[in-house]
């Protein structure tokens, strides 16, 4: 399927890497110009030499910086000023029981997950329902609907962007700009193969992927991790003008998890 983004400027947050590293990997194989984020020029450079290679396009941009301070979103935003496509994907997470979170914990993961999303969002948005016409999608996580008591302050921030999801897509009517949410499942990604070694250092790392499945997530119907190429699939539709009814929607892709009808 052509899903007709030639001619298209995506700008992924956090894409040097995990899930944005695959977004940014599936919209340039779909034609986009692909602005890719990073927190240091080093991990920018690496990031495009690799998809360079594995596209065959050359039509990859650099955007270094932390956008989990305001300067480095200004900076982004002033060197990118018009894009048709904004991917919301940076962000992190942690395990912290909820009563030995701190107060600097919930700020700090607030500061990353929800302010980037909302300074970035804040400009672009505004700007394509001026033009008239875009794509914005925030990644959320299946924890935004299925708790985990262990990553308490990061759930809240992902249920969050639901909520900012939801809010900018009502500012959108009578546009072909839409906003949309997008919530993995567990991800097989760097990050995530380190803790699962951690957690299940006796045992190699698919054993341990897969004790972390039924011990964690035993909800899964496809019972394994993810890969990020399966939630790049998705946001690349989403992006796409064929795409045009979804709009205000939480979408999962979370491989069954959530047990829910809807």
């Amino acid at each position: 399927m052509d899903l007709q983004l030639k001619n298209k400027t995506a700008l992924v947050t956090a894409s040097s890497g995990g899930i944005g590293f695959a977004i940014a990997d599936t919209l340039a194989k779909e034609g986009a110009t692909v602005i890719v984020n990073g927190r240091s020029e080093e991990s920018v450079s690496k990031a495009i030499k690799s998809l360079k290679e594995s596209t065959g396009s050359e039509n990859f941009k650099s955007a270094v910086g932390d956008l989990g301070k305001k300067e480095n979103c200004d900076k982004i935003i002033e060197q990118y000023p018009d894009v048709d496509i904004l991917i919301n994907n940076v962000g992190y997470y942690e395990a912290i029981p909820f009563f030995e979170s701190t107060e600097e914990d919930w700020q700090n993961i607030f500061n990353v997950n929800i302010m980037s999303a909302v300074r970035m969002s804040q400009y672009y948005t505004k700007k394509m329902i001026d033009k008239g016409e875009g794509r914005v999608i925030l990644i959320s996580s299946e924890t935004a609907v299925n708790p985990d008591p262990n990553m308490g302050h990061y759930g809240a921030t992902k249920t969050m962007m639901l909520s900012i999801s939801r809010n900018l897509a009502e500012l959108t009517s009578g546009t072909n700009v839409t906003v949309n949410t997008v919530m993995p499942g567990s991800t097989e990604t760097e990050s995530v193969r380190k803790l699962i070694k951690e957690q299940f250092s006796d045992v190699d790392i698919e054993e341990g992927m897969k004790k972390f499945m039924e011990e964690n997530r035993p909800t899964s119907i496809l019972g394994r991790l993810l890969q990020p190429e399966e939630i790049a699939n998705l946001v690349a539709f989403v992006c796409s003008p064929k795409a045009s009814g979804i709009n205000g929607a939480a979408l999962r892709v979370d491989g069954g998890i959530v047990k829910s009808v809807f």
